[in-house]
Order: structure tokens, then sequence, then C-alpha cells
């Protein structure tokens, strides 16, 4: 399993956000400078947007900014805005899935063990921790 871009990007944005956080709207350009393109950029942070992890400044000054402090807004919040949640396996988030094997399957446990352990990871993991490059290994 791997992070698409569009998760990795996204968390790239909302991490130099944080890093600029107090220092009034970060402009698209700006952003885009972490070697993001400036229109897959602007999607992204319409997504950000709508998820209300980001909030836009209009007019000449205007920008991107975080809707939230930096110590409020965790890495699973992120990821989720941008991948949808993460499982293991469909059967552990989405109840209408139908499987053959349901109620007689061995990893069904295993697929909720693992969904739960790495949300709960990523909800410790704040954009704060990251800019501080303060990550838990008490896992």
């Amino acid at each position: 399993m791997r992070l698409s871009t569009k998760g990795k990007y996204g968390l790239y944005a909302m991490v130099y956000l944080a890093q600029h956080a107090g220092e009034g709207p970060q402009s698209l350009k700006a952003i885009a400078e972490l070697g993001l393109p400036e229109t897959y950029l602007e999607q992204l942070l319409g997504a950000l947007r709508r998820a209300e992890l980001v909030k836009t400044v209009r007019g000449a000054q205007g920008g991107y900014q975080l809707n939230g402090k930096p110590e409020e807004i965790t890495m699973r919040r992120i990821i989720e805005a941008m991948e949808g949640p993460l499982s293991f396996s469909e059967c552990v988030t989405e109840p209408d899935h139908s499987c053959p094997r349901d109620k007689q399957c061995p990893a069904k446990g295993v697929w909720e063990y693992l969904t739960d352990r790495v949300n709960g990871l990523m909800d410790g993991i704040t954009l704060l921790d990251m800019v501080n490059q303060n990550i838990k290994g008490d896992a």
C-alpha cells in the first residue's frame, strides 16, 4: 500500500502552511515552490478547503492559510481529505460491502486491527509534530 501523489502533495502543502502559520495567507505560487504543479496544487487545496482544513482569503494579499491551529490538525484528517478513509480492506470501512466470506473470514479481524492501529497512529501526529520533526516512535 502506498500513498498517492495526491496524499503526499496535500500533506506537503499543509506542512508548508503550518510552517507559515501566523504570517497571513500564502499564495498558490509560494506553495508551489515546493516543486508542486500549480494547477494540481489548486485542485488539492480545493479539496482541503472543502474538508475545512484550509481557508482562502481573496484579494491582492490573498491566498491560503490553515483553518485551525497546527497542533489541532492531524495527519489522518489530511490524508482522509485527500485519499478518503484509510482501510486495509473494504469489509472494514464499507458496511454495505458484501463478501461471501464475511462471517467466517479469518483475516477480517486482522484488517480491522491494522486499520484501527494505523488510523490511531495518524490521529496522534499533528501538523505541529511534522513541522517540529517530533514524530513519536512509541507505537
